[in-house]
């Protein structure tokens, strides 16, 4: 008589403790790095006198890195939890910072959000999950993000709609609050963070991935 193989138990994820703050601040620094590097490289062309022909494209990547820094420091800022001192943010700079990553990818960016002041908790959600709708569209396509707020909830949806949109195994087992087991830790720890900021905020988060289409949901507290 053989046994019966259980399904396996997801391991508990201890978001207070140092590891997960070391694998959070590992993925801000690898979304950093590709545009400090390649301003580097610009400053490093306009240094050789043999590339001084190349002197205007070194400008242009310089121009171009430079925005994109700037667009990911201001957005990991209100979406990883700085701007502590604010309670409350205009849907419309939610709008701004979400574009700014936007620009950034293939994929576009519909907002369908009325101008609205929305809580900090909500507003951390709103940007990760504008964020990992794009990261679920690596072949380009549309992103179309709503935020209603009903029954005193704040309700936000994500409908992604292109070619391969998916989202990876370890991006799954994080938005389940699951440890990660396999796969890349950058991907994982975003979801993850996403899972226990809604859960902190007495909400909850949902997935559903169709062909060509990934919606992403969630609610807290209005």
């Amino acid at each position: 008589m053989t046994d019966t193989p259980s399904e396996p138990v997801p391991v508990a994820v201890d978001f207070n403790g140092p590891d997960f703050a070391a694998m959070l601040a590992a993925r801000l620094c690898h979304d950093f790095i590709s545009p400090a590097s390649a301003i580097v490289s610009g400053l490093d062309l306009l240094d050789d006198p043999a590339a001084q022909d190349m002197r205007e494209d070194a400008m242009s990547l310089i121009a171009s890195s430079a925005r994109k820094l700037a667009d990911l420091l201001q957005f990991c800022r209100v979406a990883f939890g700085a701007s502590a001192s604010a309670e409350n943010f205009d849907s419309r700079e939610l709008e701004k910072l979400a574009q700014g990553v936007f620009d950034h990818v293939r994929p576009t960016m519909v907002w369908a959000i009325d101008s609205q002041s929305i809580n900090k908790a909500a507003s951390r959600a709103l940007l990760n999950i504008a964020q990992l709708s794009a990261s679920a569209l690596p072949a380009g396509g549309v992103a179309t993000l709503k935020g209603v707020t009903a029954e005193g909830r704040f309700l936000i949806t994500a409908d992604s709609l292109g070619p391969r949109a998916r989202l990876r195994p370890e991006v799954l087992a994080g938005l389940r609050g699951e440890a990660l087991t396999e796969g890349l830790g950058g991907p994982w720890v975003q979801a993850a963070y996403l899972h226990a900021l809604v859960r902190a905020a007495g909400g909850q988060v949902a997935v559903e991935a169709a062909e060509d289409r990934i919606s992403l949901a969630c609610w807290v507290p209005a």
